[in-house]
Formats: structure tokens, C-alpha cells, sequence
């Protein structure tokens, strides 16, 4: 018996997707959006972060999303923490997993955290260990590492002592994101191919944006370099509002059919994802960027257009 490959799909609207939306969304509207979500199949959502609320006004209710979300079995909550006062409220919220944020570029870093990359990093020693206590996972993240928009090109020699730095603090997961869409699949493969030989105890995700159209392209490039688990936007919505041109996430519609095609199993409904994203779309018409609610799946088939007889 042929079994099929897996992924697992990490949806991230709730956290990427309504960051990036000016107007607030209702705390009740946004639970609705997430239960229905969790329903999806989806075997991991990225729910908020717990940055100051004046950072990201649109987040400054989640815990109390949190508290009011339907949970269910199976299904990872997780959150973005910058520091360990966000962390400690994670934990008062009972997320089941935090990721840490971290910027690959000094640059970038001081735009998104007003700080230094390395800098950055010995501040999580304290948030590892607190995290740790608390029985609660913990993974890392390199945002801009398949390129920065202030910096370009980020030095492998940079990447690799980031995560020297990771190990060091005993995180072994770590989401490597291409935060402004600026990677190629020769990059993505270079890349993790580099890190996957330099550190073979990391494990990756990719947290890919189409920002050019390169984002399923360089899915499938990092699935070729073994790469299971992957970020995805309902509808496509997300962006970073700390780095120009970061516009949408790869949508999960688009990620989900694409491996589904391939024969790869995701283990989410893409059906209701469709239907869930059409109403996303609907909503927010200007932030939706999605090739299957435009076009359909390649399963939905047209009839075919009557022959017109020949005259004479």
C-alpha cells in the first residue's frame, strides 16, 4: 500500500492575517473566525502575540480571545512572545506553544524590536528557562533570513551563529521566514540545505510570503529539502507592519491544494477552507490574495461549450 506523504499546515491569519487589517476587529468576531478555523482540520493555529497592545492595537485582546475560543483535542494554540512579560501572559492564557521573535538583520530588528539581533537573543535566556518551567513549548524564528529589505542578502556565517545561539538555549525548532517574499527556491534550497547539514539536530518550518509569486515555488524547494511543517493565511491576508512591502502570507487554500495535488497529505479540510476564505475575501477584499478562490480547485470542472454546426 502506497501511503501518502505529510505536512503539517500551521494556519497564522488569526495573528499575521488581523495584524495587518487597519480597521479593529470585534473580539467576538474574531473568536467565530477562529473556531470556525479550528474546525478546518488545521492541526496548529497561530492565534495572537502578546506584544504591547500599542504595538499592535488589533492584538490587544489576546487573552482574551484566548479565554474564549472553543478548543479542541489535537489542535496546538500558539502564540508570538517578545518578552517575558508577553510570555507570562501566554502562560496565564494556557497557549500551548510560544515562538520567539527574532530578526536575521540588526536593521530589521531594530525596526520590528527596537533592538539589535543579538541583543535580541540574550534577552530570551530568561523567557527559555520560564517557558521551560511551565512545561510549555517553546520554537524559535529567523524572520528576513531568505533576505532582508533594508540589508539584502543575509551572510550564512550570520544565520549560522543565530543558531548556534538557538542551541545554546536548548531551542531545536526553529520557523525560518521570508518576511518581505524576497526568496527563491534556489535560495530556499541553499539555505536549508546549508543549515540542515551544519545542525542536523534543527529541525525547520517555512513561513513563506507572496509578496512576487515565489511562495508556493519555494514550499515546494523547501519540501524537497525536507521541510514538513509550514505557515499559511486564510485568504492569503498577513504582512509584517514593520517592513516595507510585506504584504500576504502564502494562503492556505493555495499551500493546502497545491500539496493535495501532489499527493501530500495536509490532514485539513481544503473545502472548508475555501469556504471560510471566500468569506474572508468578501470582507476584506483589498488584503485577499488567493489563486484558488479566484480560480477554483483544478478538480472543479466546466462543461464543456456546446459545437456550433457548421452552415453549408
Amino acid at each position: 500500500m502506497n501511503l501518502k506523504e505529510e505536512v503539517i499546515i500551521s494556519e497564522v491569519c488569526p495573528r499575521d492575517g488581523f495584524q495587518s487589517l487597519a480597521e479593529i476587529i470585534p473580539t467576538e468576531e474574531k473568536v467565530e473566525w477562529i473556531n470556525s478555523m479550528i474546525n478546518c482540520g488545521f492541526k496548529q493555529i497561530e492565534v495572537t502575540s502578546f506584544v504591547h497592545p500599542k504595538a499592535i492595537p488589533q492584538l490587544s485582546d489576546a487573552a482574551e480571545v484566548l479565554q474564549k475560543i472553543k478548543r479542541k483535542q489535537g489542535v496546538k494554540l500558539r502564540a508570538l512572545v517578545p518578552n517575558l512579560r508577553g510570555l507570562e501572559r501566554a502562560i496565564q492564557a494556557e497557549v500551548d506553544k510560544v515562538k520567539l521573535m527574532l530578526s536575521a538583520t540588526d536593521s530589521h530588528s531594530i525596526s520590528n524590536a527596537n533592538s539589535k539581533t543579538f541583543d535580541a537573543m540574550k534577552g530570551f535566556e530568561p523567557l527559555v528557562k520560564r517557558a521551560t518551567e511551565a512545561s510549555m513549548g517553546v520554537s524559535g524564528s529567523i524572520s528576513v533570513i531568505f533576505g532582508c529589505p533594508y540589508e539584502g542578502d543575509v551572510p550564512l556565517v550570520r544565520i549560522e551563529e543565530i543558531c548556534k545561539r538557538y542551541i545554546d538555549m536548548g531551542i531545536y525548532q526553529l520557523s525560518l521566514a521570508d518576511t518581505t517574499g524576497m526568496a527563491n527556491p534556489v535560495k530556499v534550497k541553499r539555505i536549508i540545505g546549508h543549515l540542515t547539514n551544519k545542525f542536523p539536530k534543527l529541525s525547520f518550518s517555512l513561513h513563506l510570503h507572496n509578496t512576487r509569486g515565489m511562495a508556493f515555488a519555494n514550499a515546494v524547494a523547501g519540501y524537497e529539502m525536507g521541510v514538513r511543517d509550514f505557515d499559511s493565511s486564510i485568504a492569503g491576508l498577513g504582512g509584517c507592519p514593520y517592513a516595507p512591502n510585506a504584504t500576504g502570507n502564502i494562503s492556505s487554500e493555495d499551500l493546502i491544494h497545491g500539496f493535495e495535488e501532489m499527493n501530500i497529505s495536509t490532514g485539513v479540510d481544503l473545502d472548508k477552507v475555501i469556504k471560510l476564505g471566500k468569506k474572508l475575501e468578501v470582507k476584506y477584499p483589498e488584503y485577499s490574495d488567493s489563486f484558488i478562490l479566484k480560480a477554483g480547485k483544478c478538480s472543479d470542472l466546466h462543461l464543456a461549450p456546446k459545437t456550433q454546426e457548421k452552415l453549408g
